[in-house]
């Protein structure tokens, strides 16, 4: 097992060991002023048309699926869940709206808000790390209009960023390959403090394996990483500054000088990798001791600050040799810049050569990350040209999203009354598709899964060896007979009679989910360069009934 492998092992122990208060954590931003004004004008008018009594059925869905893919991971559930759990206007949320809304608001329809809960709303939704698709509803919410109306902004809020940053995880976990290690090192270039945390808390679920963000770590149990800045590094500027030289052997407790120790080293080794000591940097090697004092056991350092080759692999390798000598293992380097792949590959021969002059197997297994603004392309680059990294630290690409900043989930009124409901537009893709539905992923022979396939309420379920028509909603001839092996129903109660109405899976499982759902479709959806797109269908029952409702709601042109 590798260095940082026993260290994330490590942090996996001890977070399944805490007690596991952070699930009871809610962000106090999200409450139900966290919504546009025109959720709560609506409701104003829906109270003064007497429509406190209506029931509505709304689809939570997106379009099109990010990042030129195919696929969606869907995320953010479990804190719509705590939205819901939590949502109540406070006497001062009123007293703010008494002045942010119009004036003449009847008195009467704030005592109504004060008295708001989602008791009476329940929540459908898929289950959280499920791949998603286009025009699949991810969550379906039924109720009292006003209140399910009241929902829509902060709900989208919560599954947008949380989808699209697992989405955006999830793809460089597949491009990386499952033994890369990841970190997620975006904290700093993250839309404002909140989406910081979101972006750290997603980026786990959706595949990778540790963050450096702290506040992150505490509340979600996420393995914390990192290093030391170039500013360590430069802070020294000679080996005349190090005040503390003196390191305890690792077992037996005799003390000694561990700049002398490396000095020694890296005289022997310059020959061995071809460099002379005269072009290293001093200040570098007095940082990088004092480092390893401090840390001897968690010895991993920034080598890039002057010179990879000429400066900074001579002087890690010296003092990780002379932290050898006390009975200590160094981790690894860390490489901020220049030709990664070059770098990481000259770092690999520099370790294994070492290695082999000094007898020391477990030094040509030391850990390589690389960071420097890496993305999807960048790392597909990587592969082809052959790179010795073991983790990617991932900053400003993962965490903005910035090949696509937003999803674009919306949230559709599907059903009134009981009565279907349709948006048309001229924008054929903007049609919504009425009523309220089940969906259900059929799976094919080969065990991945074929369609996702969505119903009316009322048709029962397709059934395993069981011919079934799959029609496109929109497209008359496109349809398919499906016989599936396995029918998979999406749609689970998550909240029901103001209480949550499932056993939550911890963030592990969440992350486990991921992978196991990812697993089910076949790699050409997948893959990063024209990915065939998955196919999402209706039963013939539910397109006849959206193609009635569209004649019956669209106007009847007029040639003169």
């Amino acid at each position: 097992m590798s260095s940082l492998n026993r260290e994330l092992s490590t942090d996996s122990a001890f977070a399944a060991g805490r007690n596991s208060w952070n699930r009871h954590y809610h962000n106090s931003v999200v409450q139900p002023l966290l919504t546009d004004l025109y959720q709560i004008t609506m409701a104003y008018a829906y109270w003064k048309s007497g429509k406190i009594d209506d029931h509505a059925v709304f689809d939570l869905f997106f379009r099109t699926n990010p990042f030129q893919g195919e696929f969606t991971i869907f995320a953010g559930l479990e804190e719509c869940l705590k939205f819901l759990d939590s949502f109540h206007y406070s006497e001062t949320d009123i007293e703010y709206l008494k002045h942010a809304l119009p004036q003449g608001i009847e008195d009467e329809f704030f005592e109504y808000l004060s008295q708001l809960t989602a008791k009476d709303v329940t929540l459908y939704a898929i289950e959280e790390g499920s791949v998603a698709f286009p025009r699949v509803p991810l969550i379906k919410v039924a109720g009292p209009l006003i209140i399910v109306q009241l929902l829509e902004t902060t709900l989208l809020t919560l599954v947008n960023y949380a989808s699209l940053m697992a989405t955006n995880a999830a793809r460089y976990r597949m491009v990386a390959g499952k033994h890369i290690h990841l970190l997620e090192f975006g904290l700093r270039r993250a839309q404002g403090p909140d989406g910081g945390l979101s972006a750290s808390k997603y980026s786990y679920i959706g595949g990778f394996d540790g963050t450096s963000n702290v506040l992150a770590g505490k509340l979600f149990n996420i393995p914390v990483k990192g290093t030391h800045a170039h500013a360590y590094i430069t802070s020294f500027t000679g080996i005349d500054e190090l005040k503390t030289r003196l390191l305890q052997h690792k077992e037996d407790g005799t003390t000694r000088d561990l700049l002398e120790l490396a000095m020694e080293h890296r005289a022997a080794i310059a020959s061995v990798l071809d460099v002379s000591t005269d072009e290293s940097s001093e200040g570098e090697l007095a940082a990088m001791v004092s480092f390893a004092i401090a840390f001897p056991d968690g010895f991993m350092a920034l080598v890039d600050t002057y010179d990879v080759k000429r400066s900074g692999l001579l002087n890690f390798c010296a003092v990780a040799l002379g932290l050898n000598d006390q009975g200590y293992r160094a981790i690894g380097i860390r490489i901020d810049s220049g030709d990664l792949a070059y770098l990481s590959c000259l770092a690999r021969e520099t370790f294994e050569r070492i290695a082999e002059r000094f007898k020391l197997p477990w030094f040509s297994k030391l850990t390589i990350v690389a960071s420097n603004d890496i993305n999807e392309d960048t790392i597909l680059s990587l592969n082809e040209q052959g790179h010795k990294i073991d983790c990617f630290g991932i900053g400003t690409h993962l965490v903005t999203c910035q090949r696509q900043p937003a999803l674009g989930c919306v949230y559709k009124m599907v059903e009134i009354n009981n009565q279907p409901r349709i948006k048309l537009s001229q924008d054929v893709g903007k049609v919504t598709m009425p009523g309220s539905k089940n969906v259900f992923r059929l799976y094919g022979a080969d065990g991945h899964a074929l369609i996702d396939l969505l119903q009316r309420v009322d048709e029962n379920p397709p059934e395993v060896g069981q011919k079934v028509l799959c029609r496109h909603p929109f497209q008359e001839s496109k349809r398919a007979y499906v016989i599936p092996t396995q029918v998979e129903p999406l749609y689970r109660v998550y909240w029901a009679e103001g209480r949550v109405a499932q056993v939550l899976p911890s963030l592990e499982e969440v992350r486990e989910r991921v992978q196991a759902s990812l697993r089910t479709l076949r790699q050409d959806h997948k893959r990063t360069l024209n990915p065939t797109p998955y196919k999402v269908a209706v039963s013939d029952n539910l397109y006849n009934f959206i193609h009635e409702l569209w004649l019956q709601n669209a106007p009847i042109g007029e040639l003169s």
